[in-house]
Parts: C-alpha cells; sequence; structure tokens
C-alpha cells in the first residue's frame, strides 16, 4: 500500500516538473520571439529601469507630500500635533548667525 503511494506521489511530481519545463520553454520561447537580439533586450532592460526609477521617484514624492499634507491637517484639529508641528519648523527654521 505505501509503495502505491510512493509511486503515485512521484508519477504526480514527475508529471507537475513535466508541465512546469513545457510553460518554462514556451515563455523562453515567445520572449526570443519579439526580442531576437540581445542589443534589442538591453536596450529594452534600460529603458523599462529608468521608467521604473523615475516613477518610483514620483510616487514617493506624492506619497510623502500627501501625507505631509494630511499631517498638517490634524495639526490644525489636534492642539498637541499643531504644537508639536511648530517647535519641529521652529528648530527647521533656526538661522546659524
Amino acid at each position: 500500500m505505501a509503495l502505491k503511494k510512493r509511486l503515485k506521489a512521484m508519477a504526480d511530481s514527475i508529471k507537475k516538473g513535466n508541465e512546469r519545463g513545457a510553460r518554462e520553454s514556451m515563455l523562453e520561447e515567445l520572449f526570443y520571439d519579439f526580442n531576437r537580439s540581445r542589443v534589442q533586450i538591453y536596450k529594452m532592460n534600460f529603458v523599462r529601469g529608468i521608467t521604473f526609477g523615475a516613477g518610483s521617484v514620483i510616487g514617493g514624492t506624492l506619497v510623502i507630500a500627501m501625507l505631509i499634507w494630511i499631517l498638517g491637517l490634524l495639526g490644525n484639529v489636534i492642539p498637541p500635533l499643531g504644537d508639536f508641528f511648530d517647535g519641529v519648523s521652529q528648530t527647521l527654521e533656526v538661522d546659524d548667525k
């Protein structure tokens, strides 16, 4: 009985491995059909990296700006927060004269 279970498990494992290998080879064929030269692949990945980096910087800037805006609104509603933000802003505005 245990031998049948082990053989079935091995057969399932082989079947899954074959399916995974077939999917990987199909994806590789599709990739190489669209991009036949390495130079084209390098150019595409370079542009992709530049746009990803720019999008990350712009997105991070927007998130931080919105966070500061929301905290500013909360500073007007909750007095202790407003006092804290005023203290921080005064500390940042101190001149080194």
